[in-house]
Order: C-alpha cells, then structure tokens, then sequence
C-alpha cells in the first residue's frame, strides 16, 4: 500500500521512523518547511525513551503526486479543513484515510474524505516534538510495543481493510483491531482529558499531576464526567491498553482514594507534557475544544453536568487568548468545585 503520514509532528515522525526502520515504504507529509527540509537532509531522530536515527522521505503537501492508497491521519484536528481538502485529489475510491487523531474526530474526517474511506484509532504512547525532525518518546517502549494502536471501523464491521491497515501500523507498535471503535475512542478521550487537560491547564507533567493529591482530585472527576457523558451518548468504554477505564466512574467523592493505585499503574508510565501544553508554549490555538470540550458538549446534549471539564477548557483557554502558558497554582481555581462535589 502506498501510504503517507499527513501531519509530521510529534507522533508522526516516530511512527514514520520505526515503519522506516521495519521496511515499509511512507511519505511523511507536514505543511512546515523547515521540518520537512530536515527530515529530508538529516533524517528523522528520536530521542527519549527510544534512540533511532533513520532516513525517510518527507514532503510538503505542494509536492505530493499520484494517489495514496493509505493516509494516517496526524494533523491536529483544528487542521482537518485545511490538511484534508488539499490532500483530496491524492485519494482514489478504494483510498482509506485511519484517523490517529484525538477527541472523536472520525464525523469530521469522513465529511471531508467520505464516511466509505474513513476508519479510526487510538494511540496508546506520547510523545514531544522538539525541533525541525527530531521528536521525543516520552512514553516507554512497552507501551509501543504492546499497545501502539487500536483501529476500527465507524460502524464496527470487520471488515478485510483492517487487517491492511494493521499491517502496515505493526512496523510501528503493537495493533489491534476492535469491534468497537467510539468505545476505544471515549476510553481515550478520558486519558488525554484527564492527564492532558490537567498538563495544558497547570503547565507541568503527567508525573507533576500524579504527585499532586489536589490534581488528582480534579483527575478523578474529569474522569468520572467522562464516564457518564459517554453511558449518556448510548456507548460503553472498551479496555485500553488492558484496562478497564470505566472502573474510575465514581458513586461518590469518597470512592477516590481507591483509584489512585490504578492511575498510577496506568499513567505511571507516560512522562509526557500533554500536546496542548506544547501548543501554548508555542501560542498556538489548542486542541481543547474536542478533548475537554468534546465532554463538555456531549454533556450538555445528554443533560449531565461537568463542572471539572468545564474548568479545564475555561482556563486553557484563557491561556490561549494571551498567547501565554498557566502556572500550577492555577490549581486554586478548582477549589470551588471541589467543595461543592459530591
């Protein structure tokens, strides 16, 4: 298959490293000049939890030519509009765009490519992009190998595709193929909430948050909003990484001390800056409004509550505004919610 990786950031350089590496042919797209001419002249590199240095082809999308028949979808999804429509003419009609991104994103893929050559996923490790070509696995080993990626299809038919598309992503990490997608996608959209949220919201770590007891208060309510807006959509989360994300729904606040043993089992292994922290360094607009948000809305269809999201979008988009990062004694604006939960 033909493939390319639209969106050579962070994630998309690693992957396109480690498919290189394993012998698989992939362009890896990117609007940036400056890291598409580096990619080109010295390589791709990366550093952290994995040492790789590996030739690849990179392009801008003025260069692309001919039809893809795979694209893995990297861009951020305040992108789509852009990334998607220029790539349109390098699609064919058996062409299948698998959509890596985060938040539930696949509606709008497939609004743009076509709900026929539309799939989904979910990646299990993060990463930090830390200049022109060289990106950061801030995850461990163990979670690429083991739990890279987890793809399907929009309706959750099981179809040869897949197994195409697996193929492919396994010279990158571990693959499995699932039955139910917006499962998956809702187990990840709790693990880029939670921890994500916190990190853009307090300009610090996944560690930092996990050291905090006050944090993991609002961690544990981001989950647990979560949680119900997702039982309130008609879906229930599937295990991620071999966990079951839905054991984190609260009854009441004083279950909480009883899931501090799992967040640290299950988070204790990313060291990661969240990508929207990454994005406020830089001043550049966020994510946050299909991640926190994306709970926040569904929330508000179903008629459930989420005070916790709510703040987190609030505050990292105050941030946004004045092209500037929080600092983590932000955390006091919690305090009011925290007092009032039940």
């Amino acid at each position: 298959m033909r493939t390319a990786i639209l969106g050579a950031g962070a994630l998309g350089i690693i992957i396109g490293a480690l498919m290189a590496r394993n012998g698989k042919q992939v362009d890896l797209i990117d609007s940036y000049k400056e890291n598409v001419d580096a990619l080109n002249t010295n390589g791709a590199t990366v550093t952290g939890n994995l040492s790789l240095h590996q030739a690849v082809k990179a392009l801008t999308p003025e260069q692309l030519t001919g039809n893809y028949d795979l694209v893995i979808l990297l861009t951020k999804q305040t992108a789509n509009q852009e990334a998607l429509t220029q790539f349109l003419p390098h699609l064919h009609k058996e062409s299948v765009v698998c959509t890596l991104q985060n938040g539930i994103p696949e509606e709008s893929v497939a609004s743009y490519v076509g709900r026929e050559r539309t799939i989904g996923g979910a990646v299990g490790f993060g990463a930090t992009w830390l200049r022109p070509g060289v990106s950061e696995l801030t995850s461990t080993m163990e979670a690429v190998e083991k739990f890279a990626f987890e793809i399907g299809e929009i309706d959750g038919v099981l179809r040869p595709r897949l197994e195409k598309v697996k193929d492919i992503l396994s010279a990158a990490g571990g693959t499995t193929i699932l039955t139910n997608l917006m499962g998956i996608r809702w187990a990840k959209l709790l693990m880029n909430a939670t921890f994500s949220g916190m990190s853009a919201t307090l300009n610090c770590s996944f560690r930092d948050v996990l050291a905090d007891p006050k944090a993991m208060t609002c961690i544990a309510h981001i989950a647990d909003e979560t949680i119900k807006v997702c039982h309130g959509k008609g879906y229930r989360m599937v295990k991620m990484q071999g966990e079951d994300m839905e054991s984190l729904e609260l009854s009441s606040k004083a279950d909480i001390p009883g899931k501090m043993e799992f967040y640290r089992r299950v988070w204790g292994r990313h060291n990661n800056k969240a990508s929207m922290l990454q994005d406020l360094e830089k001043g550049k607009k966020t994510e946050i409004d299909y991640i926190n948000g994306a709970v926040c809305r569904n929330g508000r269809e179903c008629g459930i509550d989420t005070p916790f999201n709510d703040k987190v979008v609030e505050l990292v988009k105050e941030a946004e505004a004045r092209k500037g990062v929080n600092d983590f004694s932000y955390l006091i604006r919690f305090d009011d919610i925290i007092a009032r939960a039940k």
